[in-house]
């Protein structure tokens, strides 16, 4: 199996060699976007940004003082640059898992025999252990943020694949008839009745996208990525004790804020 595989990976760094290039130009230009948002500002605001952005979301001025007491303590602990990093990643997984794991998971709440061919692929994409993902993240994209984002983006994809399917197949059936009986187009019936039904099921997507993201950032740092992971690889080759902690807590920080800034009730 392993001669196989290897082929396979030689075959695909040869053949499509312009392609992997090509996204990987898209990914950098994407990530040095975000870097240039979270990092030319002045922190503070950039934390007054992330502070109202959860008031539009949460309209609860208690959540609000989490996420600036959390800001604040990550700038205080110095940890300011490695947490927008952290951040950079974050973002931008969940902008392509979301840009391609929505449309999948509507997809496949139509066609329930591709979701039975499908299942076993995502499970496999769950349950294989990351590190592997990083070999051929590395022989396709080389050294940096970017086989980071692909490992990252690989592990996480399942998530919102599996509770757009969700939302989307559990869809009332009265409302689908209700939709049915005016006259709705297929079209019509997906926008305005099955996606708002399903958009609890699909920000919880985004939610555990965001988290299973974030847990991704120190398997990340051993290809190069910057953020976070990087002092925990560090504090963990030169055991250092403190500078772990330290780190750690950031990221638990940064796990919460995250968490409470984009829950969504299930009305």
């Amino acid at each position: 199996m392993g001669k196989v595989a290897e082929g396979v990976f030689d075959w695909l760094e040869v053949t499509f060699q312009g392609a992997f290039d090509a996204i990987a130009v898209a990914l950098e230009a994407m990530i040095d976007a975000f870097l240039w948002v979270l990092q030319t500002p002045h922190p503070l605001v950039v934390i007054a940004f992330f502070v109202a952005g959860t008031w539009i979301l949460q309209r609860n001025w208690k959540t609000c003082m989490v996420i600036a007491l959390g800001f604040l303590f990550i700038l205080n602990q110095d940890y300011w640059e490695e947490t927008t990093e952290s951040l950079t990643l974050v973002l931008s997984a969940c902008v392509v898992c979301m840009a391609i794991g929505v449309p999948i998971g509507i997809a496949v709440a139509h066609r329930p025999r591709l979701y039975a061919w499908m299942r076993p692929v995502l499970d496999l994409m769950q349950t294989l252990p990351t590190f592997v993902y990083l070999i051929p993240a590395i022989v396709f994209f080389g050294i940096g943020m970017v086989p980071g984002l692909i490992a990252t983006v690989i592990f996480v994809l399942p998530a919102p694949i599996r509770l757009t399917h969700l939302g989307v197949s559990s869809t009332p059936t009265p409302l689908l008839e209700a939709a049915q009986a005016f006259g709705a187009t297929g079209q019509q019936t997906l926008w305005k009745v099955e996606l708002p039904s399903a958009l609890p099921q699909i920000m919880a997507g985004l939610n555990q996208t965001i988290m299973l993201s974030l847990s991704m950032v120190v398997i990340a740092a051993l290809v190069g990525a910057d953020g976070l992971g990087v002092p925990v690889v560090r504090a963990l080759n030169t055991v250092n004790t403190a500078k772990g902690f330290e780190s750690g807590l950031v990221i638990v920080v940064v796990a919460i804020m995250l968490d409470r800034m984009l829950r969504v009730s299930g009305k």
